[in-house]
């Protein structure tokens, strides 16, 4: 018996999210989305899923196996990273969820997100040239002038060029305040722009004839800090005319070496320079010294892209994992007496069956908290009413870290089960669980490591204005746990659930007076473990919200009753083995415990 193909992601838990646990389509009732559909939105899905499917996840081996080459000064990508780059821009990845007057599609981010999750999960690396891209024409869309716009990123979201976001330093990491690179105003109106940038996925490569790097950069005379720090568009080849087009001519952007990275190779990380010859044009986008201010835009959006690419790549080991399970014969179940009787599929030991439920739990959980996190952002940018709109806001600042870190760091977990379920083959690169367990790595690093978006949540998000987010939390919360016990799910879930969020409550309040009071150090010592606190509680909202739908979907008689049931057993494994341990997290952020903050570097 073989096993079954990998799907990648099930539809049938995309079409579920969708249409019983978030109905995306009351979205159609506003007027930015009134030209959509339930129809539209699935005509786009089965085209994402089908090219994932079979013609995307056939290239994931062979780039994996072949990272991009940096010869004389450029970088060339693996041929298969070519043949499906155009392709997936005719699918309209760039601009699915753009407006339809800058060339988009104008579906919901909520459609676009689950859609390209098929994608990531199927080649997460041909995958990541696109999405830089989106996100760096956005910023432009966003913030350059008419010249701008019609220079760059018209040609970004058509796929003639790409885009990056160069924010990154050697000496300054993720502190974008000691941002040094320098831009000088020249009387033509450009700036003249120097500095080292490390670590720039899609840096440079042979896809496109242009690459477009959304460059920080200090303008002579700043202030020193965050506030000194403004925007450029950098192109590696500019225009000769930026308002006229004209030949591209060499804009002085070099690539300094490559980075050799754990995971996803087929998109190459990269030193660059700018300047070295003092002939690098930049092109101020927004306002002077604005410049943090407008990246957060792309970088926000590239926080729930990486978590949308955790969850695809949790979930494409998890059903490698799950179809490896039910073919692959060993031992016998326990109390079978006869050596002789037939090897079972390992499906049928107890403890293979726990290590993917929590896979499930895992995947399919991330994978609500994506997808609720993107329909805010729907209704942030679209729905009638402002306080509707602000409401909305609100909440996406909120989830917006959650939903980068929890994928990222329990995807990682998740992965590491589906190896395990390999057993011996796991570890072997003739299997792909190795590699990706590689790739999900990287994204607990990508776009703010963990430390950082715990931090982002207890320090900034969960405070602003004072806690309206988390009481806007609080609401969505309990009108969940009203439609489960009119759904009739088991009671003590929702009973459970509003005790976490009352804890969660307490120790909010608890570590904000910290910080009232100055000790801004006490207030974030266990910023991590609180994300953590917060992650358990969000995807038991989350779980609650699908056991509900899935008590619906029994109830109508829908099919298959196997289906609602598994989501049912995933929900209780979330609230008997994870919603538990929020008492001794709360109880740690609560204690002040402070062994690694009293730590001396010399002691370790």
């Amino acid at each position: 018996m073989t096993a079954p193909q990998n799907p990648l992601i099930n539809n049938r838990d995309v079409e579920f999210l969708l249409y019983e646990v978030l109905d995306a389509p009351r979205l159609c009732e506003l007027p930015y989305f009134a030209e959509h559909s339930r129809d539209t939105f699935d005509l786009y899905l089965q085209s994402c899923r089908r090219f994932a499917r079979e013609v995307l996840f056939p290239t994931y081996r062979p780039v994996d196996e072949a990272p991009p080459r940096f010869q004389a000064g450029a970088i060339t990508v693996h041929p298969a990273i070519k043949q499906v780059f155009r392709p997936m821009v005719e699918l309209g990845v760039l601009t699915a969820a753009r407006p339809a007057a800058v060339g988009g599609q104008q579906l919901p981010l909520v459609v676009a997100t689950l859609a390209g999750a098929y994608l990531q999960a199927a080649n997460l690396s041909a995958c990541g040239y696109l999405s830089l891209t989106a996100g760096a024409a956005h910023l432009i869309e966003t913030f350059g002038d008419d010249a701008l716009r019609s220079a760059f990123m018209t040609r970004m979201y058509a796929g003639e060029w790409t885009g990056t976001m160069a924010l990154t330093e050697p000496q300054a990491g993720s502190s974008l305040a000691d941002v040094q690179a320098s831009a000088v105003k020249t009387d033509a109106g450009h700036y003249l722009v120097r500095g080292s940038k490390m670590f720039i996925s899609g840096g440079d490569h042979d896809l496109t004839e242009n690459i477009v790097h959304l460059t920080l950069a200090r303008i002579e005379g700043a202030p020193r800090g965050i506030k000194g720090v403004s925007l450029f568009a950098v192109p590696k080849r500019r225009p000769e005319r930026l308002t006229e087009g004209g030949q591209l001519v060499p804009n002085d952007v070099e690539v300094a070496g490559m980075i050799h990275k754990l995971g996803w190779r087929g998109l190459p990380s990269l030193s660059l320079s700018f300047g070295e010859k003092g002939d690098c044009h930049g092109y101020l986008v927004g306002s002077p010294h604005q410049g943090v201010a407008c990246m957060f835009q792309m970088m926000n959006e590239a926080r729930i892209m990486v978590g949308a690419n955790a969850v695809a790549t949790a979930s494409a080991a998890y059903h490698e994992a799950l179809g490896y399970a039910l073919v692959r014969p060993q031992g016998r179940t326990l109390g079978a007496k006869d050596p002789a009787a037939p090897q079972v599929p390992i499906i049928e030991h107890a403890d293979v069956r726990r290590m993917l439920l929590r896979q499930k739990a895992i995947v399919e959980g991330g994978l609500a908290l994506v997808s609720t996190t993107a329909l805010y952002a729907d209704l942030a940018a679209h729905a009638a009413d402002a306080a509707d709109r602000e409401r909305a806001q609100r909440l996406l600042d909120l989830l917006t870290p959650i939903a980068k870190t929890f994928p990222a760091e329990k995807g990682f977990e998740s992965n590491a089960l589906a190896l395990q379920v390999h057993g011996g083959y796991g570890y072997s690169s003739e299997y792909l669980p190795e590699a990706w367990l590689r790739d999900q790595k990287l994204n607990s690093i990508h776009e703010g490591t963990t430390g950082i978006q715990g931090m982002d949540l207890l320090g900034r998000k969960v405070v602003a204005g004072n806690g309206a987010a988390l009481i806007a939390l609080g609401g969505e919360i309990q009108q969940t746990i009203v439609r489960a016990q009119r759904a009739g799910v088991e009671p003590a879930w929702g009973e459970r659930l509003g005790a976490a969020l009352s804890l969660l409550g307490e120790v909010t309040v608890q570590l904000a007076e910290a910080g009232m009071r100055g000790d801004t150090e006490r207030m974030l010592r266990h910023s991590a473990d609180y994300m953590e606190l917060v992650s358990v509680v969000v995807v038991a909202w989350q779980w609650l919200a699908m056991a509900a739908a899935a008590r619906e979907g029994l109830a109508r008689g829908a099919a298959p009753a196997g289906f609602y049931e598994g989501k049912l057993c995933a929900a209780q494994y979330w609230f008997s083995t994870e919603l538990p341990r929020v008492e001794a997290l709360a109880a740690l952020c609560r204690s002040g415990e402070d062994s690694y903050a009293r730590m001396q570097p010399g002691w370790f």
